[in-house]
């Protein structure tokens, strides 16, 4: 069986401190005419300083991916998994076509439906309706195959409400819904997805996994990038795990999720996050998490808590901007990516407060929240009040909560866990 991709010693390289920043993703006549210009600026400085004078950028080379090779048979839904800048979306435009590699090859065997930010291809003044068409002839698709598919695609979405309304009015879960149906449903044999997923609700994110599936079973190919192991395990046939731009493991998906999931070992063990540790941050500079413990109540390390057990998450966190509006969040989550619960200095009616410049320690004590017997994580966040974020680190921490309860006849019976969480439920009708 030949392989529908094909991609062969791919490498992706891009230089640091060239490009500019917050760009908009649509461009005026006026903008376009600036941007000429100052590119023939740069074209008459860069003659300049050949001609003696040196340059006093601060430009590098970063490789995004280097030598990257694998293949995908119809019908594979391949999964792509990997820390923050891992390479994936990298990958996935290159795959796209949207990026041109630097070295190396990709073929591919069939149209390629491609759903890697929210509203790609669609422009914000068009309605719902035209942006359907717009996106149907990126795609490729003739004008009578788009209207042939196109009540599937507006059910699916669920916005024939507001299917003549504008899309720069939609909120980000409304575009995800439009952007993947239409991906999804003009039958690309190629379906690229990467991790936008996350923007929707439970239920549409299962039911774009259905979709997905059903893709698969028609014989046709997906790749698909995502942070939640469940949804990984769920969907994919094969796997590969990228680290640093490299192939780590390319095979078994439960071998390259365990490969993942055991990556953060080392920091979990020494509680210290080094600072080329994975980080999402919307403005550089403003704050970093140096270090981060689970203990018992009485502040002691540990790594395995018993059945309904209290404890404290105990973080160290450099604030290095003044933050006007800052909240911290703890996350929990399970191993494989579930969100179970957080918390945040917000909560109550706190609000936000004022983060000054300096060294925060801050500890949050988990006391009547019962997890069930499996293996978590915990994430840390400091986030300003719109949302933007001054820093964030996943999986700084693991641990395991057990079947035993430290004493008394609380332990856990069952030999397989339902659920995350055990709540307080008060029982009437028996004589207990």
């Amino acid at each position: 069986m030949s392989a529908v991709i094909w991609v062969s010693d791919l490498s992706k390289r891009f230089q640091i401190g060239k490009s500019r920043q917050g760009r908009c993703p649509y461009r005026t006549l006026r903008e376009s005419l600036t941007d000429a210009a100052v590119a023939t600026g740069r074209r008459v400085d860069r003659l300049f300083r050949r001609h003696g004078h040196p340059e006093t950028g601060g430009s590098h080379d970063f490789w995004a991916l280097k030598n990257v090779s694998f293949r995908v048979e119809p019908g594979e839904v391949l999964g792509v998994v990997g820390t923050n800048g891992a390479g994936k979306s990298t990958l996935l435009k290159l795959l796209s076509r949207i990026m041109r590699p630097t070295a190396g090859e990709i073929r591919l065997c069939g149209r390629v439906g491609s759903l890697l930010e929210v509203g790609t291809g669609f422009h914000p003044e068009l309605t719902g309706r035209e942006n359907i068409f717009l996106n149907g002839s990126i795609l490729g698709m003739a004008h009578r195959e788009v209207r042939r598919k196109f009540d599937q695609i507006v059910e699916f979405a669920e916005i024939g409400e507001f299917l003549d309304t504008p899309v720069k009015r939609y909120s980000s879960g409304m575009y995800t819904r439009l952007a993947f149906a239409v991906a999804s449903h003009l039958e690309p044999e190629i379906l690229v997805v990467d991790e936008v997923l996350a923007v929707g609700d439970a239920q549409f994110q299962q039911k774009c996994l259905g979709k997905m599936s059903q893709v698969s079973r028609s014989g046709r190919t997906v790749l698909f990038v995502s942070h939640s192991m469940t949804a990984i395990k769920t969907l994919c046939t094969r796997a590969v795990l990228l680290e640093k731009g490299r192939v780590a493991l390319n095979g078994d998906v439960d071998e390259v999720v365990n490969r993942y999931l055991s990556a953060g070992t080392e920091m979990a063990s020494t509680g210290v996050i080094p600072e080329d540790a994975p980080r999402h941050c919307d403005a550089s500079g403003e704050a970093r998490f140096r270090s981060v413990r689970v203990t018992d109540l009485s502040g002691e390390p540990v790594t395995q808590l018993y059945f309904g057990q209290a404890f404290q998450v105990r973080f160290v966190c450099d604030v290095l901007k003044e933050l006007p509006d800052g909240h911290y969040e703890v996350s929990i989550s399970t191993r494989d990516g579930t969100h179970v619960t957080y918390a945040t200095t917000a909560d109550g009616g706190s609000g936000s407060r004022r983060l000054m410049p300096g060294r925060h320690e801050l500890t949050a004590t988990f006391e009547g929240l019962t997890l069930l017997p499996r293996q978590y994580t915990i994430d840390l966040g400091v986030h300003h009040q719109n949302g933007a974020t001054a820093d964030n680190v996943q999986r700084v921490c693991d641990f395991t909560v057990l079947r035993v309860a430290e004493d008394g006849d609380d332990h856990y019976p069952w030999p397989r866990t339902r659920g995350l969480v055990r709540v307080p439920v008060r029982w009437t009708g028996l004589d207990l």
